[in-house]
């Protein structure tokens, strides 16, 4: 576990011009998502001391989807790739990259990728990237890099977390916030004026024991005196973190713009890490963004981590609220510290 700091000191670093990089000719091809069918509301709740109106007020959630037993991330991860690769009419075979964003694996080895490609047919290279609800982030940013080289064409990137097996439902800050989820989207070569206009990734391991899982690795292996003492699930200072994310991000949103030399008037589409509504709404104040073209799913899906920008990238082109040429905004934030941010031009 990292040293503790002070926790009062969360002001985020000052992002560097140098942090930021393009990467164009890269397209979308494809979307898909998917969630367990069982629903959680919030006066499902109640019987565990909870109040669904204090929730509803604390965090803008209203229900979640919960996996059911035997459901593992890669059964998620298999439901939203193939609703992906269907959509952008693209066979398994053709796909030569697998990405997994996730923080709940399958196993602990091999990775959850590994299950996906065997589940899906393909014969891609597979690999897992764990930057928890910024992953999604990584995943993309990663998977890019091989299309912009051409080390890949069609690179299929996964954001999949089954988060209800990682909170203790007696810890009242933590257990309401989390949901199960999946979303995929399909990477592959695109026009010159096509891909990520602006990016950027980074991390702060020096907050991580704000928001963490202490026990289950090689620091601290999971044991009886563990399970007993609740070391297997997530802890979180939500303070800071709030205070933290609300900073960092829209920090990180308004570099972006500069270096692209564009103005928030330019989105046409604003993902956010679906975390806690009112970090999106104090984001969205910050910063003037039209609430018109905000995604806004948390209300139903809770926090789903690593499939949260993805699953709503999915919704928004179901619902024919994204087209080619526009310009949308993705932004996911959590553990590690870890945050990415990018303006894809789709």
């Amino acid at each position: 576990m990292a040293t503790a700091v002070d926790k009062t000191q969360i002001t985020p670093r000052r992002l560097e011009r140098s942090e930021f990089h393009a990467l164009m000719g890269i397209q979308v091809l494809g979307t898909g998502s998917a969630a367990p069918e069982e629903i959680v509301r919030n006066e499902d709740l109640s019987a565990l001391g909870y109040d669904a109106d204090w929730i509803i007020q604390r965090t803008g959630i209203h229900e979640r989807r919960r996996a059911p037993v035997g459901m593992a991330t890669s059964d998620l991860a298999l439901a939203a790739a193939q609703q992906c690769l269907e959509q952008a009419k693209v066979e398994a075979s053709d796909v030569d990259l697998i990405v997994i964003a996730t923080m709940t694996p399958d196993t602990r080895m091999p990775s959850t990728a590994c299950h996906l490609q065997r589940k899906l047919g393909a014969t891609a290279a597979s690999v897992d990237v764990n930057a928890a609800c910024a992953g999604f982030m990584y995943g993309l940013t990663t998977a890019a890099q091989f299309v912009k080289t051409g080390s890949s064409k069609c690179a299929l990137v996964v954001g999949a977390d089954i988060m209800s097996q990682t909170v203790n439902p007696a810890d009242k800050k933590t257990y309401p916030l989390f949901g199960d989820g999946a979303g995929a989207v399909l990477l592959g070569p695109g026009q010159k004026e096509q891909g990520l206009v602006s990016y950027t990734l980074g991390s702060d391991g020096k907050r991580a024991d704000l928001l963490c899982i202490p026990a289950g690795g090689t620091r601290e292996p999971i044991t009886a005196k563990g399970l007993i003492d609740n070391r297997h699930f997530i802890q979180m200072d939500g303070r800071p973190v709030f205070k933290w994310a609300v900073r960092l991000v829209a920090d990180s949103i308004r570099s972006a713009l500069a270096h692209a030399k564009l103005s928030v008037d330019d989105l046409d589409r604003v993902v956010l890490h679906q975390a806690n509504i009112r970090i999106i709404e104090a984001i969205a104040n910050d910063l003037n963004i039209d609430r018109d073209k905000m995604v806004i799913n948390l209300t139903r899906y809770g926090n789903t981590s690593a499939a949260s920008i993805p699953l709503a990238l999915d919704e928004s082109i179901r619902e024919d609220r994204i087209h080619s040429g526009d310009l949308v905004l993705m932004s996911g934030f959590g553990a590690g510290l870890t945050w990415g941010t990018a303006l894809l031009r789709w």
